[in-house]
């Protein structure tokens, strides 16, 4: 298996938990708030499906995505969220039919991409293996978002470790995103696996580090767990600065977590 197979079998895998949690709800169900900001279990999954057809998009429809880059140069701050909005108020029984058919359209698109060609993005163009990296880790980050509102209990897998690697790589881009230059030195990350298997990133010898657990990492790298209520510890000031403001996400990071509690 190549290294895109492996990745899209790991957010198959991720997708079709999601899709199992929503499957069996009722339509009132739907409407479950899940963040403090109001998104519905409807908006999680409609804003799924808008970021794999736009992905789609990218890949197989110029036009259509340039015209998605200019609406969203004109709104940059709620266009993403105006989409959602939209496309959540369609009714499960076709929504959840529409992200199934829309997941599978993008596997397609990305096995077609010649290799060595990048995908163009809102942020850099990215390879097809780094989209789908990016699209389990955003899969990921809303099934929390959907299992928590629905007193489901996560599995811990070691898919995370997909989410862990984009919070380690986008260190200078969390940086940017906060009108900050990035420090020249970059970490070096340990983390354990819910396997146990230890994870690192980085140079061993930098003297900045972080350590703790992979999942703990994530959570807080997706921004759905504030530092206080995490498992991961930093030395060194690079390091205690970024994970304050770590994300794994492109675009503006959005509210701070609140601490568990406070909520």
């Amino acid at each position: 298996m190549t290294t895109l197979d492996t990745v899209l079998d790991d957010l198959a895998a991720e997708s079709l938990q999601l899709d199992g949690w929503v499957a069996g709800l009722k339509p009132d169900e739907w409407a479950t708030v899940t963040t403090p900001e109001g998104w519905t279990v409807a908006h999680q999954v409609a804003h799924l499906h808008w970021t794999d057809v736009t992905s789609t998009h990218a890949i197989n429809d110029k036009a259509a995505f340039d015209a998605l880059i200019m609406a969203a140069l004109e709104n940059p701050e709620g266009y993403i969220d105006q989409a959602t909005d939209e496309l959540a108020l369609e009714p499960p029984e076709s929504l959840l039919p529409a992200w199934r058919a829309g997941r599978a359209a993008l596997v397609e698109a990305l096995k077609s991409v010649p290799e060595g060609q990048k995908i163009p993005w809102f942020g850099p163009p990215m390879s097809p293996v780094s989209m789908v990296t990016a699209r389990l880790m955003e899969t990921w980050a809303h099934s929390h978002d959907v299992a928590e509102a629905l007193g489901i209990s996560v599995p811990r897998t070691d898919r995370v470790k997909h989410v862990c690697h984009i919070g380690v790589r986008t260190f200078a881009f969390t940086h940017m995103m906060r009108g900050e230059e990035a420090p020249d030195v970059q970490p070096r990350v340990e983390l354990t696996a819910p396997s146990g298997e230890v994870w690192t990133w980085g140079p061993e010898d930098s003297p900045e580090r972080v350590t703790g657990d992979a999942w703990d990492f994530a959570l807080l790298a997706t921004r759905r767990r504030h530092r206080s209520d995490v498992d991961v510890t930093a030395e060194g000031p690079a390091a205690d600065h970024w994970l304050d403001i770590v994300q794994a996400f492109a675009g503006l990071p959005g509210n701070d977590p609140k601490p568990l509690a406070e909520r």
